[in-house]
């Protein structure tokens, strides 16, 4: 199982101050060097953290994958296609939201959905779509052209109780079972921990987690290569 490293928040520091430290690119470089196989970040329409500059200057130094997270609106897309990152993770995407709140409804906006999808495509770029652990999601990315799905661990990871817990995480098994007998890639993310990862790390199906926020926040104490080495040891 690949772990992929979220950067966004070293962005979000760097922002709350201005300036230029943390350096995104800098932390993106120590992730690497510490197991990463890759590096994710979120460029999103109101810019609250990574900045186009940050992409350009990642596309230019990751030397493991690029994935760009995005929604799908015809500014990012431009730039996207400007950038050609290793994969386009598609996620939907609500100014007022702190984090992206749940998985895309591919069901509702195949038509779009598609079109951006062929965009990417022209350019050799793979897509993932970030989806709700539900089947006809799965069923309608895979009719779409999509060649991976990332599925939202946010409601297993904000579970309460065992018992609720529990069935999430089988909710979570069956889409990744689901998903691989579509022939899709499958991976996982949002929210995601070092107290909650080892449930969905066990699930054989999913190929790559995509966790940030937790790796950050641990870093703060104990240093980023560190953090991330004891997130890789934990899911691999």
């Amino acid at each position: 199982m690949r772990l992929c490293l979220n950067i966004d928040h070293i962005a979000t520091l760097r922002n709350a101050r201005g300036g230029t430290e943390p350096d995104p690119v800098e932390a993106a470089k120590i992730c690497e060097r510490a197991g990463a196989d890759g590096i994710v970040v979120h460029l999103r329409e109101d810019r609250r953290h990574i900045k186009d500059r940050d992409v350009w200057k990642l596309r230019e130094t990751v030397t493991t994958k690029l994935d760009l997270e995005m929604g799908a609106s015809d500014e990012i897309v431009a730039i996207a296609l400007e950038i050609v990152p290793d994969l386009i993770t598609l996620v939907p995407e609500n100014r007022l939201e702190l984090t992206t709140e749940g998985g895309l409804d591919v069901v509702a906006h195949k038509e779009k959905l598609k079109n951006v999808i062929t965009l990417f495509h022209n350019k050799k770029i793979p897509v993932s779509l970030f989806i709700d652990p539900v089947m006809a999601q799965i069923e309608a990315s895979k009719e779409i052209g999509a060649e991976m799905i990332e599925l939202h661990t946010g409601e297993y990871a904000e579970a309460t109780t065992q018992e609720e817990l529990q069935r999430l995480l089988k909710e979570i098994k069956a889409a990744a079972q689901y998903g691989k007998q579509m022939g899709l890639e499958v991976n996982a993310g949002h929210g995601l921990n070092y107290s909650n990862v080892s449930g969905v790390a066990a699930i054989s199906q999913i190929d790559e987690m995509s966790i940030g926020h937790s790796i950050i926040a641990r870093a703060t104490f104990v240093g980023l290569e560190r953090a991330v080495k004891e997130m890789i040891a934990l899911i691999k």
